[in-house]
C-alpha cells in the first residue's frame, strides 16, 4: 500500500506529504476498504485535457480524472489533477488553493470508494463527504 505524487507539466510538488498520505489512508479505511496503491499525478490544464481527450473522449477542461485500479476491497488507481484548475477553482470559491487542493485528492478518493456526483442528490451527498474529511485533515 502506497501513496505516491507525481508533477506532470507543473513545477508542483506537494507540501507535507506524509501528513496528506495518512489522511488518505484513513479516509479509505473509514469507508470499509484497504489502502492500495494509489497515485497522485499534479498536471497542466493542457496535460489533464489531453488525457480527457483521449480516454474519456471529452474536449473539456477539468479538475480531477480518477483512473479506477481497485480488485475488491482494495483501492488502488491513478488520480490525475490539474493544478491550474485547482487554483482558478479556489479563487472561484474564494477558498485557499490548500483547502481546494485538499478537496480534489479527497474527492478521487471518495470515487475510488464507490461514491458518484452524477445526479444533484449524489452530488450534496459527496459534498457532505468530502467536508466530512476536509475537517478530519484541520
Amino acid at each position: 500500500m502506497s501513496v505516491q505524487f507525481f508533477s506532470e507539466e507543473t513545477e508542483f510538488i506537494i507540501d507535507n506529504p506524509q501528513s496528506i498520505r495518512k489522511w488518505i489512508h484513513s479516509a479509505i479505511e473509514d469507508k470499509g476498504f484497504v489502502p492500495g496503491t494509489l497515485n497522485y499525478i499534479f498536471c497542466s490544464d493542457d496535460y489533464l485535457l489531453s488525457i480527457n481527450k483521449q480516454y474519456l473522449n471529452h474536449d473539456t477542461y477539468t479538475d480531477i480524472i480518477t483512473f479506477d485500479y481497485a480488485k475488491g476491497k482494495i483501492v488502488s488507481g491513478d488520480i490525475f489533477i490539474s493544478i491550474d484548475r485547482v487554483k482558478e477553482n479556489a479563487t472561484k470559491f474564494h477558498k485557499t488553493f490548500e483547502n481546494e487542493l485538499c478537496r480534489v485528492i479527497i474527492h478521487g478518493v471518495l470515487h475510488l470508494c464507490g461514491l458518484k456526483d452524477k445526479s444533484t442528490e449524489d452530488s450534496h451527498h459527496m459534498r457532505a463527504e468530502e467536508d466530512f474529511y476536509l475537517d478530519k485533515l484541520n
